[in-house]
């Protein structure tokens, strides 16, 4: 007995020892990534690999050379640089016990990698083998932690770090509660970043711009649909890769934008100007445009909501939305930027809680109140596999859209949910309801036979080739908190930011309509009424930027006699409508009667500006001049403001069209006026 215990113990001290011995190896001869450099610099990695198939990221005591300098030259950081001449040259890293290195090859303007073959290149597949069931379901799981016990998570705390460990949690999605200031975020995200154990985390946000926007510290760029205003695919690109340079300083990895829904139903009430318009091809420009500026700035991209919740007038967080048009009508609007996007190489596409029953007729039964409902896409094999993958190609990550959604939450037990979602083909579970619940649920169901192993890998390998591809690894060495900090801060609503945030809003201002009114000689009135209701305040202090006497009448209702004097005597009066769903602009709504009693009393000297929706002048079409904004961030206001003053000569051009019935056009797709 005794030699048979010495036996397993040497037998064991060697097993530890192959498990602590470790491989330097460049990212980049991963098979599975893309061998094409584009640009005149690669940014290499060096991974530390270990027999047990786990990696992480290693920048410290490296030597990195190139083998022929006229063709490029390597940092000491790993970055490469092309010198622009053809030829071929090896890049080489060491740590004194191990090197590797990575061919790069120049011919004509073309520059390739030339990859080292081999298995042991093929990380990827050697830690799927490696996993236990636990941990390739926390690949999958990207759960929120808003609030804890009450109070907005704005610093790591010791449970939110314990349950990052104990699901092995591959991503974690942040919101405005988490993300206040810089120093605040970056460390927030450095202690995320700490807390996992392996394989890098994605950290996403909904950082859209526009109505959604998540830092409270960054650049407020105008939405989606100001920037279709625009009709500019540099402007486009220049505030994707802006947003994504603020969020990939503060240490986040994975941006929740943009949306390629087309929105060609003025009744929407959850997309709307969060997207670029009314036309599939302008969508589809300008959402690739944008996706190569988010890339380009070291994020991952993801285009929502598939199919397309555009045409919708339900909000999936409060219901579940149907779009009734086949196949045929969707490819060639709802389905047309999200191919576009996935033959320009999107990383991943978030679905949508919307039923296609034209696509996918299946139906369930409700747990709300037991009636028969068509499945959502979020739950759609047809949806997720035969259409998207097989049908329109798309290899990327597929993430689902929040599941506490009421689409889902109503209508779906937490765990049920979840395990359609996967067998569906969702690679992302985005804010499961009850996270112990969700992977217990699902740990069971492989373990039933409900959910296969084979099913679960192929979710693995897609998000760890994401993450081998935007460079998301764990890391043996973090930079210092201090050094990202000062980083974060010199990225983060910095000054060439903000110039764009303000070209942009100025480019996007739409002159609808105009008898005459526009553009107004400050110096020929005396007074200014604006009346509003929902950020009134905002246009009455951009106004008061430029003009002395500016007074606001604050309400949602009609206006009472003395306060309709006051409107008569002004000089000028600026309407300020801010609707976001087809009730707020109904003509028998307090704001709308409010505003046409206004433009009753005053008629020829009275401008509105929709401050949200283009489509509010649908409810007030006598009024003598329009201008839309698109947004309530601070630059839209400022710009209105410098257009009503003749400061700013309006270029924006109509991304929808706004209809007088549902027979007849008001103002078609495409118009501006200027002056």
């Amino acid at each position: 007995m005794i030699p048979m215990f010495a036996g397993v113990g040497k037998e064991n001290s060697v097993l530890a020892k192959q498990n602590s011995e470790t491989e330097l190896i460049i990212a980049q001869n991963m098979p599975q990534l893309s061998n094409v450099i584009l640009g005149n610099s690669i940014d290499l990695t060096a991974l530390s690999t270990k027999v047990d198939g786990t990696y992480v990221e290693t920048t410290k005591n490296l030597k990195w050379s190139s083998l022929n300098r006229t063709v490029a030259t390597v940092n000491q950081d790993g970055v490469v640089t092309l010198s622009g001449k053809n030829g071929r040259t090896y890049i080489v890293v060491t740590d004194g016990k191990s090197f590797d290195r990575i061919g790069i090859h120049v011919k004509d303007g073309e520059t390739k990698l030339l990859k080292q073959e081999g298995a042991k290149y093929d990380l990827i597949t050697k830690a799927i083998e490696s996993m236990s069931v636990k941990e390739k379901i926390g690949q999958m799981l990207m759960p929120d932690f808003r609030t804890w016990n009450g109070k907005n998570v704005t610093e790591m705390n010791d449970e939110i770090k314990e349950l990052v460990k104990k699901y092995h949690l591959g991503g974690v999605i942040l919101f405005r509660e988490n993300v206040v200031t810089t120093e605040q975020t970056t460390r927030l995200v450095d202690e995320y970043k700490k807390a996992n154990e392996d394989y890098g985390l994605l950290i996403s946000i909904d950082q859209e711009g526009g109505i959604v926007t998540r830092l409270q510290s960054g650049t407020d760029f105008p939405g989606n649909m100001a920037l279709g205003a625009t009709r500019s695919t540099e402007l486009a690109e220049s505030v994707g890769h802006a947003i994504g340079s603020e969020l990939h300083s503060l240490g986040i990895n994975m941006n929740l934008a943009p949306v390629l829904d087309v929105n060609n139903n003025p009744d929407n009430p959850v997309i709307g100007v969060r997207s670029f318009g009314g036309d599939p091809q302008l969508v589809a420009d300008l959402g690739t445009a944008y996706t190569k500026g988010l890339q380009s700035a070291g994020m991952a991209a993801t285009a929502k909501h598939f199919p397309g919740h555009g045409d919708t007038a339900v909000d999936s967080h409060l219901g579940l939305p149907s779009v009734p048009h086949d196949k045929e009508r969707l490819l060639e609007v709802e389905l047309y930027p999200f191919q576009q996007a996935m033959n320009q190489g999107i990383d991943a596409i978030m679905t949508a809680h919307v039923t296609f029953p034209k696509i996918d007729p299946t139906t369930v039964i409700s747990k709300k109140d037991g009636t028969e409902i068509a499945l959502p896409a979020t739950l759609s094999h047809e949806v997720l596999t035969n259409l998207m993958r097989k049908e329109m190609g798309f290899e990327g990550v597929i993430s689902t859209d929040a599941l506490n959604m009421k689409a889902i939450a109503d209508h779906f037990g937490s765990v049920d949910a979840v395990i359609r979602a996967v067998n569906a083909g969702t690679d992302i579970i985005l804010m499961p309801v009850g996270l112990e619940e969700v992977a217990n649920g699902l740990y069971e169901a492989v373990e039933k036979g409900e959910i296969t192993e084979e099913r679960i890998d192929q979710s693995v390998e897609r998000l760890l080739m994401l993450k081998a591809k935007r460079s998301i690894y764990k890391k043996v060495n973090e930079t210092p908190i201090d050094e990202k900090i000062a980083h974060a801060e010199e990225v983060v609503g910095n000054k060439a930011h903000k110039d764009l945030e303000n070209e942009v809003a100025k480019k996007s201002i739409t002159l609808v309509k105009n008898n005459g009114v526009l553009p107004v000689n400050k110096a020929e009135k005396k007074s200014i009424v604006v009346v509003g209701n929902t950020y009134s305040e905002n246009l009455t202090q951009a106004l008061s930027a430029h003009h002395s006497s500016v007074e606001l009448i604050k309400s949602a209702q009609p206006l009472s006699q003395e306060q309709l004097q006051k409107v008569q005597n002004a000089d000028l009066v600026v309407l300020g409508t801010y609707t976001f769903n087809v009730s707020g602009r109904l003509p028998s709504s307090p704001q709308m009667q409010m505003v046409n009693q206004v433009i009753d009393a005053a008629s020829e000297k009275t401008i509105a500006v929709g401050i949200r929706n283009p489509y509010d002048i649908m409810a007030f079409p006598e009024v003598a001049a329009y201008i839309t904004q698109y947004g309530f961030r601070d630059a839209s206001f400022g710009a209105a403001a410098e257009t009503i003053f003749g400061m700013n000569n309006p270029s924006g051009k109509l991304p929808i069209t706004i209809f007088k019935d549902a027979a007849s056009v008001l103002y078609p797709f495409g118009h501006g006026l200027s002056y």
